[in-house]
């Protein structure tokens, strides 16, 4: 019965990743995935997640499943850290948080939850997005639609755009938005842009969803907060999906939040009795390790100050490497001006590199990044500099 199965096609990113590792040269590079490397090249552990695993390990008892919902102590912690231990939503029982297998499945809860509530909704995603963000809402039983975001020539936020789009959509929509280091461009809204945009999401009644996968690797965790703050204020309906991939450094443990903001505390109740029965038709309850990590890290004083600085040092290698790479280009002749990825924010760059130059990178010069243009600007170091900024003077001609 399967013999006549087509073949999928290759996920654009996933599948780049595979292409890679069949790839036999040895100077090959990959510049696509959304890993973190340090300046070797490494994907490092935190020291903090090294210690927060040793005293799991001393004390751990058993292998029993977590609830539905996940640990009492993890749902606090990840609540907390995206809105602040004191918000009116945590202290009026406005904010229910639930564990999710990595940001992927908090996106994934959502959408099948916001299916079960506002089955006729559409759901407005940025162009150019994540690549899994219409494939996970339109499983869930969505038709997706696309608001403008990025303007190539000018290599910024194509706002008025944005605007435009977004006033025309219908009362009970879905949009969703990026919290903070938009994927794939990097770049974000001011903070009077993002002002215009709680004003529309409440004049037009439109549900927001926050992707929010890389909190603290813009300008801070409370800064990359602020604008999803912003959107929950009193009697705000607001659901946000949080990744704890990129800023513990934990990819393989796949710990995730979803957050979801409601009028009051009764009304509380029944979105966590729906948000409950659609985890239970997915995956019936998450992993332990990862989110006790997250949790013992965050609950301890010491250990969460030593990731915070572990943090910090990663968001600021992150901008070295794109003032560097910015200075390299313009010394090595490049035809275009790239002082603009000074100005994005987190792990990638939206570069504005053609199919054509990007299939010349990986074939000619064994340089990955994704078809796009986006490249990770975590994956330079102060020893491959020369060599990908001599390869993309090279293909810009």
């Amino acid at each position: 019965m399967f013999e006549n199965i087509e073949v999928a096609p290759p996920d654009p990113i996933i599948g780049l990743m595979e292409t890679f590792e069949q790839d036999p040269r040895p100077e090959k590079m990959s510049l696509c995935a959304g890993v973190y490397g340090n300046n070797n090249g490494e994907t490092p552990i935190f020291k903090a997640v090294k210690e927060a695993e040793r005293r799991i390990l001393s004390v751990e008892s058993t292998k029993h499943y977590h609830g539905i919902p996940g640990t009492d102590e993890f749902r606090e912690c990840a609540r907390e850290l995206v809105l602040g231990a004191s918000h009116e939503a945590i202290v009026n029982g406005r904010a229910v948080t639930v564990q999710t297998p990595g940001g992927t499945g908090g996106v994934r809860v959502a959408a099948d939850f916001l299916k079960r509530v506002l089955p006729s909704a559409r759901v407005w995603i940025s162009d150019p997005t994540w690549v899994n963000h219409h494939n996970l809402f339109q499983t869930a039983g969505f038709e997706t639609m696309e608001y403008p975001y990025f303007d190539p020539a000018l290599n910024a936020l194509n706002f008025e755009a944005m605007v435009r789009t977004l006033n025309v959509a219908q009362e009970g929509d879905v949009v969703l938005l990026h919290g903070c280091c938009h994927n794939p461009s990097g770049i974000d809204p001011t903070q009077e842009q993002w002002d215009l945009l709680v004003n529309i999401v409440e004049g037009r009644k439109l549900v927001p969803v926050f992707d929010f996968a890389y909190q603290g690797f813009g300008d801070g965790l409370n800064e990359d907060a602020a604008a999803i703050r912003k959107f929950c204020e009193s009697g705000a309906e607001v659901v946000i999906a949080s990744s704890f991939s990129k800023n513990f450094g934990i990819y393989r443990e796949r710990v995730g939040a979803l957050t979801v903001l409601s009028g009051d505390s009764v009304t509380t109740e029944k979105v966590l009795s729906q948000v409950k029965a659609a985890i239970r038709g997915n995956y019936s309850s998450p992993p332990s390790h990862g989110a006790a990590v997250v949790s013992t890290i965050l609950g301890d004083a010491d250990l969460k100050s030593s990731w915070s600085s572990e943090l910090m040092a990663m968001r600021e290698r992150i901008y070295q490497m794109r003032r560097l790479f910015s200075r390299t280009l313009s010394e090595k002749g490049a035809s275009r001006d790239f002082s603009f990825i000074i100005e994005q924010k987190g792990m990638f760059s939206f570069t504005g590199l053609t199919i054509n130059q990007v299939t010349r990178l990986r074939e000619e010069h064994a340089i990955y990044i994704v078809g796009s243009g986006r490249m990770n600007v975590a994956g330079l170091t102060t020893r491959n500099i020369d060599r990908v900024c001599e390869a993309f003077v090279e293909v810009l001609g």
